[in-house]
């Protein structure tokens, strides 16, 4: 059974906003007593947060799907609805967040840092909400997003300052389970080590943590073996150290050649492992053969300039040694590490001519379809209710005040053009027709109730509708793009 997972494919949604409502409130005496519908509630976030109790991945490998709640709608009376309720996903110290594609997107190191992988949609407003001295009855209300959704992809990369690394039964099991209090599995057969294993050394003043690495084999950087599974597991630590066994009963083997090996596999996987700090160990020294190999090899790999240890984890002989040194590398290399600074936020402003969308013409069989992107557009079309004819209107409104139909003209499009909104997987089309600068006001002014009005004298109402629609044909005559 598996008990250890440092990898694994997520799949996060977050919870959708709530819609909002369109009510009027209503009681004795009182039956337009003006819109009063709730705004809908925001959709929860996912949030992975490190938990230093958490150590594996083990849960979202059997159970990978993880939703929030959505909100609730809007009720009338002025009653917004309930937000979702946020999820939120304990992981390990150093897991690496990344897209399908393998970008990374997040890097989580230490206790209690989070990251929003999903967001939840905004709810909708009530027609309450939108009430204005201009629209004073809506008759309508924005629905709630949908909330961020998507695939992606957890690597634990274990947080260490000391990495031991070597051949299987080198001895890195029995290292650790002598310089620390962990007691990880330990037998005389390749391979017994199948997971990561962290200890704590203190060492005088200094404690570190040091991390046995499964066995590395010949091409262990393209994958071969457990390479690629626990290879990432080195990136993190200060310190690496070259475990060789020198009593080894494979004829084809001495720990000259095992080091090269080892050497070559960390240099041909990268991530600036070739330039750490390191130093030999030479294990298995209480076994005659093996201390005799020692003193062979030892001149060898000092002139290459290693520093070398002779130990025996069984007879504990030159432990003591051995991590006063690992302590004296890990304290250098945390003074070489340039000091935190203090959390700064950057100011990005925008630029004084990004009116927050785009307009491109595309060509579709033979016809031209004007793209319409931006995050403002593409929000607004997905809050818009489509069998509420007072909703379309007010969308239109929106987009003609944001300057949507201004950029169509100037980019040639004409009456009848498709105009999409959105990408092409999830675009809003139609065809376009010119209104007027205020939203097809030929029409009336939307979302206004004259009852709500005082009444006004008969000659006085002629004269303010001749003028309305003077103003609208004339409105309309100077927007015409032929």
């Amino acid at each position: 059974m598996t008990t250890f997972v440092d990898r694994v494919e997520l799949h996060v949604a977050a919870g959708s906003g709530g819609h909002g409502c369109a009510s009027v409130h209503r009681e004795k005496f009182k039956p337009l007593g003006g819109p009063d519908g709730g705004n809908g509630g925001r959709g929860g976030d996912v949030t992975l947060v490190v938990d230093q109790s958490v150590t594996t991945l083990l849960d979202y490998h059997h159970s990978p799907h993880r939703k929030a709640t959505n909100g609730k709608p809007g009720e009338g009376g002025n009653r917004s609805g309930k937000d979702g309720q946020d999820l939120v996903l304990p992981v390990p110290d150093g897991t690496v967040v990344l897209d399908k594609q393998g970008n990374v997107l997040a890097d989580l190191v230490g206790h209690g840092t989070s990251y929003v992988a999903a967001q939840g949609g905004r709810g909708g407003l009530g027609n309450a909400a939108l009430a204005s001295a201009r629209r004073k009855a809506p008759g309508f209300a924005l629905l709630g997003e949908p909330g961020d959704g998507g695939d992606i992809v957890l690597e634990l990369k274990t947080v260490a300052d000391v990495a031991l690394v070597g051949y299987p039964s080198a001895g890195k099991s029995s290292l650790i389970s002598v310089l620390s209090a962990a007691k990880p599995k330990i037998a005389d057969y390749p391979f017994t080590t199948l997971v990561p294993n962290l200890g704590v050394v203190t060492a005088g003043s200094t404690v570190y943590t040091i991390a046995d690495v499964p066995g590395l084999i010949p091409g262990a950087s393209q994958g071969r073996g457990l390479g690629l599974e626990f290879l990432r597991h080195v990136e993190r630590c200060s310190v690496l150290v070259h475990v060789l066994d020198t009593a080894t009963l494979e004829s084809d083997r001495d720990p000259v050649s095992d080091l090269d090996v080892i050497e070559a596999e960390l240099r041909e996987y990268g991530a600036g492992l070739e330039n750490r700090p390191r130093l030999v160990v030479l294990n298995k020294v209480d076994i005659p053969d093996g201390q005799d190999l020692a003193d062979l090899v030892r001149p060898d790999l000092e002139e290459r300039g290693y520093r070398v240890f002779e130990v025996s984890a069984v007879a504990h002989k030159g432990l003591k040694e051995l991590s006063f040194a690992l302590a004296e590398l890990v304290a250098e290399s945390r003074a070489a590490k340039p000091q935190e600074e203090a959390t700064r936020i950057v100011i990005r402003p925008k630029a004084v001519d990004d009116t927050g969308f785009t307009v491109t013409r595309e060509e579709d069989g033979g016809e031209a379809v004007y793209r319409v992107r931006g995050e403002k557009p593409e929000r607004w079309v997905r809050q818009t209710d489509f069998n509420n004819d007072e909703a379309v209107g007010y969308l239109a409104d929106r987009l003609n005040r944001l300057g949507v139909e201004d950029e169509l003209m100037k980019a040639g499009a004409r009456a009848g053009d498709g105009v999409a909104i959105g990408p092409e997987d999830d675009a809003v089309v139609f065809d376009w027709e010119p209104t007027m600068s205020a939203g097809a006001e030929m029409l009336g002014r939307r979302g206004e109730d004259h009852r709500f009005e005082a009444p006004r004298p008969a000659a006085q109402r002629r004269r303010d509708r001749d003028a309305e629609r003077d103003e609208a044909e004339q409105a309309y005559d100077d927007f015409k793009p032929f």
